[in-house]
């Protein structure tokens, strides 16, 4: 489906409040519902090396699909604040995180100028967004150029290392 509003969470640290990298995902997911944004359907959790490659920890990645009447900028800014308050410090580009929250779509919309940038300019570079996105959105379709998950799956960039995770991993 097209329409959706699309976020994916990502986290290669553990918290120290919280634990693992999955655990702190679930806690973001359950804070942004806390927050009044709905969760309406989540992906399989998945593990993925860092892109670009480096020798940090490996990923827990995921895609939610959400209901809510925030803006676009408004759940930006939401989804950096939850960030924030779960101890992410933005200092460097793809440096590893404890928590990391992107609006990869926001139904239709495109912005190209002002933030958030949407559809997120990057997401169709990436198996850790596009692998989960098809747990949730099978049918969803780039609202720039019209191309199919299963598309852009076949044209990501080679050397991306992801997997589903077992429910007790």
């Amino acid at each position: 489906m097209a329409g959706e509003i699309l976020v994916a969470i990502g986290s290669n640290l553990p918290s120290p409040e919280i634990g693992s990298p999955r655990a702190t995902c679930e806690a973001a997911l359950a804070e942004l519902a806390r927050r009044g944004v709905r969760i309406v359907k989540r992906s399989r959790w998945y593990e993925s090396a860092p892109v670009p490659p480096s020798d940090q920890p490996r990923f827990v990645n995921g895609v939610v699909a959400v209901d809510t009447s925030l803006s676009p900028a408004d759940l930006l800014a939401l989804l950096h604040e939850t960030e924030r308050r779960f101890g992410r410090e933005r200092r460097e580009v793809n440096e590893p995180r404890i928590l990391d929250l992107d609006l990869i779509a926001y139904g239709e919309l495109r912005q190209s100028e002002a933030p958030p940038l949407l559809p997120h300019p990057r997401m169709h570079e990436r198996a850790f967004v596009l692998l989960p996105l098809s747990d949730v959105a099978p049918e969803w379709r780039h609202p720039v150029d019209g191309r199919s998950l299963s598309e852009m799956v076949r044209a990501l960039p080679p050397g991306q290392s992801i997997r589903p995770l077992a429910d007790n991993e």
